[in-house]
């Protein structure tokens, strides 16, 4: 068991409660500052700041599902996950993220919340049979992503490396084309996020700081994103590349090697998903420093270069491609929407997708973070420090990410990749008040689902 005063003395939950109103005070500015620049000015380029979506209040066939699921979850998961065997609590928590995940989904019914979901004039699916010829479409990816070049990619096909596409394109060559079976991808992908989390704290931390998360990492406001967006598969790239180097670095499996390799061939592969997953190689490092174990490495590295190798092969340049974007990114909505109010607004939407019970487990990580460093230089580090300090650094890439201009809004999706890693922060929060902290986490993600149409 996690002692509730931690390793620098008692925590009182006063303090994370009003760590969470200071949460509730960032969004509730960025709201209203937001509205009053997109009145006045029309240069955020949303509708409902700081989110991309549009006030839109509504129900449909998944609320009560999603009532249903949030509902036991908050009353019977916490159990469950301190006593359910561990191999069942993984595949529980995946089979229950996807029941989350889908309710959400279909309260915007069917059509509207799945199917048409990747199929706007934004997303992937809109360039599908231009890639008949997929070698010479990488050859010549490069010449399409400026606005004002011939035939120019969409907004989401041009702000990604080719893998992101490609993935529908193969989907649509098996027979499984179309929004529908892009939209069922995206969602079992995304869902297994909660699995590899649980692995990766298992193997860093320990078992029952992951056991503590399992019920936030299912029950995460996140999904509203999770389902509706791309980035819900690229999330599940990024977690697995992370839980199997986990795996290999602590030799908590019984091939450390082959799961080195795969960890390699999965970050390969996400940094042509995103460009800006290519910040998962810190995360990485910070898993290597960890585990004090630098002999997964090799294999890492041999496999982080398979997917590079094929692309460049095929004519595709990734550093030419990123270049380009960054003009393309100016040429847009990125080149209008002002710096100065995404560089706190895009926290305000980190709130929103990791919920208050995360912020608050941030608070405490914060707080604590000073003697787990102590204890890590010193090698007398105790699992929950571990599990700090990987937060706090995953909390330090995206404020890179922020600071960097290139995630002026729309982070609400963008971010899910590294949003799933802060709420592991939740297992540094009393047992006694698990409920009360899941409860606020359903509410915040009902109430965005229910209000709001979020949409590319």
């Amino acid at each position: 068991m996690i002692p509730e005063e931690g390793r620098e003395g008692p925590v009182p939950p006063r303090r994370d409660l009003l760590t969470a109103i200071g949460a509730v005070a960032l969004v509730a500015l960025a709201i209203a500052i937001g509205t009053y620049v997109e009145r006045e000015y029309g240069t955020l380029h949303v509708n409902w700041p700081p989110l991309y979506a549009k006030w839109s209040p509504h129900v449909g066939p998944g609320t009560p599902a999603a009532l249903a699921v949030a509902a036991m979850l908050i009353v019977y998961g916490p159990a469950l996950a301190s006593r359910l065997p561990w191999r069942l609590l993984v595949l529980g928590s995946w089979a229950a993220s996807m029941a989350w995940i889908w309710s959400l989904a279909l309260v915007d019914g069917w059509r509207r919340g799945i199917a048409e979901r990747l199929t706007t004039k934004y997303e992937y699916l809109q360039v599908i049979d231009r890639f008949d010829d997929i070698p010479a479409a990488l050859r010549d990816f490069t010449q399409h992503i400026l606005i004002d070049s011939p035939g120019h990619w969409p907004a989401h096909t041009a702000g990604h490396p080719p893998a992101a596409t490609l993935t529908f394109v193969v989907l649509d060559r098996i027979g499984l084309g179309g929004g529908a079976w892009a939209g069922v991808w995206c969602i079992t992908l995304g869902a297994t996020v909660a699995a590899a989390v649980l692995v990766s704290v298992r193997a860093l931390a320990d078992e029952a700081i992951a056991r503590r998360a399992a019920p936030f990492l299912v029950l995460a406001p996140a999904a509203v994103w999770t389902g509706t967006s791309a980035d819900g598969y690229f999330a599940a790239v990024a977690a697995w590349t992370t839980a199997l180097l986990a795996l290999a670095a602590t030799r908590t499996v019984r091939f450390p090697a082959a799961a080195a390799l795969g960890a390699g061939l999965l970050f390969g592969l996400l940094c042509y998903l995103s460009y800006g997953l290519t910040l998962f190689a810190v995360v990485a490092g910070a898993v290597l420093l960890l585990a004090r174990n630098a002999r997964p490495i090799p294999f890492l590295l041999a496999g982080a270069v398979v997917v590079p190798l094929v692309f460049t092969l095929a004519g595709f340049d990734w550093w030419e491609a990123y270049r380009i974007l960054v003009e393309r990114y100016h040429q847009g909505a990125g080149g209008i929407r002002p710096y100065g109010y995404w560089v706190w607004a895009n926290l305000a939407c980190t709130v929103l997708v990791v919920g208050l019970a995360s912020v608050a487990g941030l608070g405490r990580a914060v707080t604590s973070a000073p003697g787990a460093v102590r204890r890590l230089r010193t090698g007398r580090d105790a699992p929950v420090d571990r599990l700090v300090l990987l937060v706090l650094v995953v909390l330090l890439v995206l404020a890179a990410a922020d600071l960097s201009g290139m995630s002026k809004a729309e982070t609400e999706r963008i971010w899910l990749p590294f949003a799933a890693w802060l709420l592991a922060a939740t297992a540094l929060l009393p047992p006694r008040t698990q409920r009360c902290w899941l409860t606020a986490q359903a509410a915040l993600a009902l109430l965005l689902n229910h209000l709001l149409h979020t949409g590319w």
